[in-house]
């Protein structure tokens, strides 16, 4: 036998070896532990206001479907091939705005794939890893990069006092300024600290000073 027959063989053995319904619910139960796992790690690391409910039923249900479409092909050559087909004229037009809800499907794929062919402890393992990792670098990168945007609104007359109240804080930026009237609104994009929390005490028992507030903000690189 040549090496290209025992290859062959070894295809055609590999894709002949019988599916059981136990073997699909098994992937499909591993893929939507995973699947949960990688919902968490999206909920705790979501920078926004709220969170895209499509997106989380979106990773489950994907993850469960590539897996149990990989355990179904992976026991039929023909079928495999005809699905490759199949896939390959597929076009998914939805725009996804968040290029890290891209990496979270990506992921959910992924978890799929590999419980459908039946690798179970390198797909847990790795989410594992992968989920942890990310989370660490989401929290440093959080609390080195927390900007807030500090939105001051008083009266014109009282500028001066104003003025001398943010020169406390150190590292600040102009983003806005607005004259209606006699009202003016500042805002400055500053990184929270304990001192911010002294100056709108401050700013607050200021005369003529309306509002004083902080809010989060995402700036113009997605940081």
């Amino acid at each position: 036998m040549s090496i290209l027959d025992a290859i062959k063989k070894g295809v055609l053995e590999q894709f002949n070896s019988s599916v059981t319904i136990e073997m699909i619910l098994i992937s499909v139960a591993i893929a939507f532990a995973i699947s949960l796992f990688i919902v968490f790690i999206y909920k705790k690391t979501f920078s926004g206001v709220v969170y895209n409910k499509s997106t989380v039923l979106t990773i489950v249900i994907i993850s469960m479907v590539t897996a149990m479409v990989i355990r179904t092909i992976n026991s039929n050559l023909s079928l495999s091939l005809g699905m490759v087909g199949a896939l390959s004229i597929v076009r998914f037009r939805t725009a996804i705005k968040e290029p890290v809800d891209t990496a979270f499907l990506f992921w959910a794929i992924t978890a799929g794939i590999m419980t459908g062919a039946g690798l179970y402890v390198i797909s847990v393992v790795g989410s594992l890893f992968l989920g942890i990792l990310y989370y660490v670098i989401y929290l440093v990168d959080v609390k080195a990069k927390s900007q807030y945007l500090l939105v001051i609104a008083y009266r014109e007359d009282g500028t001066g006092a104003v003025e001398n109240i943010i020169k406390s804080i150190s590292k600040k930026k102009l983003k806005s300024k607005s004259l209606s009237g006699n009202l003016m609104e500042l805002t400055y994009e500053v990184e929270y600290n304990s001192t911010i929390d002294e100056v709108m005490r401050q700013l607050q028992k200021t005369e003529g000073v309306r509002n004083v507030n902080l809010v989060t903000y995402t700036n113009e690189y997605g940081l």
